[in-house]
């Protein structure tokens, strides 16, 4: 089995990844995420992974090495991670009670053969409609701050999601199934 390098400092995907049954070094990237504008296109979540990727790529002789960025769509716009606490209550009150989606772009280079794969996955998500006190105690003790969209819906308390359609584990940072997928068309 070739060498697998995650290009991510994510707690939450080395988890994912570690239990799909991959085993695999972790290098994050130091590549800056830099949006010219906030208005979504699948192509520009798909262009971060890929040079969060390529990043750590580039570094390495032998190996596949993954990349992937998450995002928050709401009516088109990409929510990134909030600034601060007041910017948090601003996007969790957004998304309340209103569908919005998740999207992480997964980008797979292998040095050996020199392919690259790059795919995105998106899941619909709904909060409840969250009071202020809701959204307060969340921020208070969750301190959502590394988080796109301002919240992990692995750490959501009970009664603040409504329905989520599609790949549970993309909501948390990676789409195990796809990156599988991705690896075994190798």
């Amino acid at each position: 089995m070739k060498k697998i390098i995650l290009a991510s400092g994510s707690p939450r995907r080395r988890e994912l990844l570690k239990n799909a049954g991959l085993d695999f070094e972790v290098h994050p990237s130091d590549y800056e995420e830099v949006l010219e504008d906030y208005v979504f296109t699948p192509e520009k979540i798909e262009n971060l992974a890929y040079n969060k990727a390529l990043d750590v790529a580039n570094k390495y002789e032998e190996g596949i090495i993954i990349g992937a960025d998450t995002v928050v769509v709401l009516n088109n716009r990409i929510l990134t991670k909030p600034k601060d606490r007041a910017d948090a209550f601003v996007m969790l009150k957004s998304l309340s009670g209103v569908p919005h989606t998740v999207v992480t772009g997964i980008c797979v280079i292998d040095k050996d053969t020199n392919k690259t794969k790059i795919k995105y996955v998106s899941t619909t998500v709904e909060f409840e409609n969250l009071t202020d006190e809701q959204i307060n105690f969340y921020i208070d003790n969750f301190k959502p701050f590394d988080k796109a969209g301002a919240y992990g819906i692995q750490e959501m308390p009970k009664g603040y999601i409504k329905s989520v359609v599609g790949s549970f584990e993309n909501v948390i940072g990676l789409c195990t199934k796809t990156v599988l997928e991705m690896l075994k068309e190798e």
